[in-house]
């Protein structure tokens, strides 16, 4: 196949058909062969790249994590189909992570061991959080983590080169159209976690600055059970609020919003961008008028280079292609990291390729990034979207 992604342990990923098929297939089953050629660089080959990545599938139950690496697929192939980033093919070894941080840890550490070039593209706030340490203390650049936890920028982490907003952006989008459409109460559901104290930190500090009253935080635990749950909807039924939004699990998130509207709350749920089409997908009809952030642009709309670009290249994998948030998140992902590679050039070092980063302010066709030396920002991109009657997200 023209991408390889590998793991010693079969996991289900979504239907795809022909190539997409046989290379989702190869995503999560084959082990990875290194090149009998010395090389002065762990995973840089005369000929192949390995790029390591542990992401949350969870078995292929996980639908935004396996739509992101879908995406991450299709931008690589596309590549690797021209000829590769600078004569090189490029190798994705994978590894699932099961939404755990232990996991993420033993995975990101044993994808350094056997030579990964670079780590790549984890998808959960605590995964990604526990793979950026990985990358510090192996000296090994992280790229691309697809959470907006605030610990991959601040402080400031040398080795990590997020490409998407971080959440505090998308927290500020939300409260900002919530003043001016005049909310003024808020709540914050959020996972009980160091990861969710600063995210609550950072709602607190921007309930401040826009004049809004914050109310409720609502600490979710990772697997809440119904039990768990109710004290959170006797709260917002005690002491009702304009709004409320989450970080954390959208699964959890979704359990909340339909037993706190069958308790009769009338607060206008909204969400952020991780999981907000498997969230609206799960509601159903309560999902209608929700407000949700993006931190990429309508897969539905042409009105971008980028997503012109993503719609073709879907179309020709598969006809049928069905566009989405993560799928496209997982493409611009890749992509970033293809430019960036690419500007790195032939003679390629982890030193080199961080020193190309630090001076990158890129467009990636309606998205731009930036990287500095103490300041890797990054996409800034944030845009709002709402549910409407019939199920469709509209910017």
């Amino acid at each position: 196949m023209d991408v390889c992604c590998a793991e010693r342990r079969k996991v289900p990923v979504p239907a795809a058909t022909g190539t997409r098929r046989a290379w989702l297939a190869a995503a999560v089953a084959l082990p990875w062969v290194a090149p009998r050629i010395a090389r002065a660089e762990p995973g840089v080959g005369a000929s192949e790249l390995l790029i390591g990545q542990s992401i949350t599938l969870q078995g292929g139950q996980n639908a935004y994590g396996t739509s992101v690496l879908a995406g991450m697929a299709l931008a690589l192939e596309a590549a690797n189909a021209s000829g590769g980033v600078n004569g090189r093919r490029l190798v994705l070894r994978t590894l699932d992570d099961q939404n755990s941080t232990a996991t993420a840890t033993a995975n990101a550490r044993q994808l350094v061991d056997q030579g990964a070039f670079l780590l790549f593209g984890p998808i959960e706030g605590g995964p990604s959080t526990v793979v950026a340490e990985v990358a510090a203390e192996r000296s090994v650049p992280l790229f691309g983590p697809l959470a907006g936890s605030p610990g991959l920028r601040r402080p400031h982490q040398p080795m990590v080169f997020p490409v998407r907003a971080e959440h505090r952006d998308e927290f500020r989008a939300l409260l900002d159209w919530g003043q001016r459409t005049g909310l003024r109460s808020v709540a914050f559901v959020h996972s009980d976690s160091p990861v969710g104290q600063a995210h609550l930190a950072n709602v607190k500090l921007l309930c401040t600055e826009l004049q809004m009253r914050f109310v409720h935080a609502l600490p979710l635990p990772g697997n809440a059970t119904d039990a768990a749950l109710a004290p959170l909807v006797a709260t917002l039924a005690a002491q009702p609020v304009d709004m409320a939004f989450n970080h954390g699990s959208a699964g959890v998130y979704q359990r909340l919003i339909t037993k706190a509207r069958g308790a009769g709350s009338r607060c206008n749920f909204m969400g952020i961008n991780s999981g907000s089409s498997q969230l609206a997908a799960a509601l159903g009809p309560a999902a209608r008028g929700m407000v949700f952030t993006q931190v990429v642009p309508s897969p539905w709309e042409r009105k971008r280079e980028i997503t012109r670009e993503y719609q073709d290249a879907a179309r020709r994998a598969d006809p049928q292609a069905a566009f989405g948030y993560g799928h496209l998140e997982g493409y611009v992902t890749a992509k970033a990291l293809l430019l960036a590679l690419r500007a790195a050039g032939r003679d390629l070092t982890r030193a080199a390729f961080v020193r190309t980063l630090h001076g990158l302010n890129a467009d990636l066709g309606g998205m731009k990034i930036r990287y500095a030396a103490g300041d890797h920002e990054g996409s800034r991109f944030v845009d709002l979207s709402i549910v409407t009657e019939d199920g469709r997200f509209v910017h």
